[in-house]
């Protein structure tokens, strides 16, 4: 039979213990994905820390800064707003791909797990390598085109209609929680644009104000760049923004089909 097997150093081990202060009483252990790009032939661990809930924020970002600070000054992740809204401390948090500061501790059973988003290249600990998403991104053009002039000392206004036609498109951080769930990515992510570049596409195809929405069409008309997505459903299961990638997708085909005739 063949004999399938991870490649070399990529089945982490178990790591370092960092037991709570003797007294305390409300604990929480939280087992954390660890990798340093300085020791390459070692093995990436998983280091387990228990914390004192008592001096620490109800949220799982509040628990890393609890470590980072505390702890393990060399735990490496990303964060910045705290509000779930930049999209920097996205990662997989007890088997989900969501936001570390919108995700309460309280909704987690048992220890807390915390790896980096899935199928990207770890630049170290929970650091996700972002380049080729968003390298991807660029090639959508995410920006108003236009060749009319604009209106004399004034914006280029839309309708209420117009405008309501991107909610639930604008909202998108590009966390990439969604393209990283999704296995048609994981598959074909050298060529399929994932769910969140999708989306944003979708974004400025329908701006009313935007006049390139042939040419961003023929940018999608790719048997790889959108016809990758089967539907699967898991990048909307998974946006921490309650956003509908599939959905968007879906239309972003029947605009391409009713294009043809």
């Amino acid at each position: 039979m063949a004999d399938f097997l991870l490649p070399k150093n990529s089945r982490y081990v178990d790591g370092k213990i960092f037991s709570s202060p003797e007294g305390t009483k409300n604990t929480r252990t939280v087992k954390v994905y660890r990798w340093n790009p300085e020791t390459p032939n070692k093995q990436p661990s998983i280091d387990t820390f228990e914390i004192d809930q008592d001096s620490c924020g109800p949220m799982v970002l509040d628990a890393l800064n609890k470590i980072k600070d505390e702890i393990d000054t060399t735990l490496t992740f990303r964060r910045s707003c705290r509000e779930g809204v930049c999209g920097s401390c996205a990662m997989n948090i007890d088997g989900t791909n969501t936001l570390a500061c919108t995700q309460a501790m309280s909704d987690i059973d048992g220890d807390i797990k915390i790896y980096p988003l899935p199928h990207m290249p770890v630049l170290k600990d929970l650091v996700p390598d972002l380049t080729h998403a968003y390298a991807q991104y660029a090639s959508i053009e995410p920006y108003l085109k236009v060749e009319s002039p604009a209106p004399t000392g004034r914006e280029r206004l839309q309708s209420k209609e117009d405008r309501a036609k991107l909610d639930g498109l604008w909202e998108c951080i590009l966390c990439f929680c969604c393209t990283t769930s999704c296995p048609s990515y994981w598959w074909n992510g050298d060529r399929y644009l994932g769910p969140a570049v999708l989306l944003q596409a979708s974004r400025w195809i329908e701006d009313s104000r935007d006049e390139a929405t042939g040419e961003r069409l023929d940018n999608l008309e790719d048997p790889f760049r959108l016809y990758r997505c089967h539907t699967i459903m898991n990048c909307t299961n998974t946006c921490p923004k309650g956003l509908n990638p599939a959905k968007q997708i879906i239309e972003t085909k029947l605009k391409l089909q009713a294009r043809r005739g």
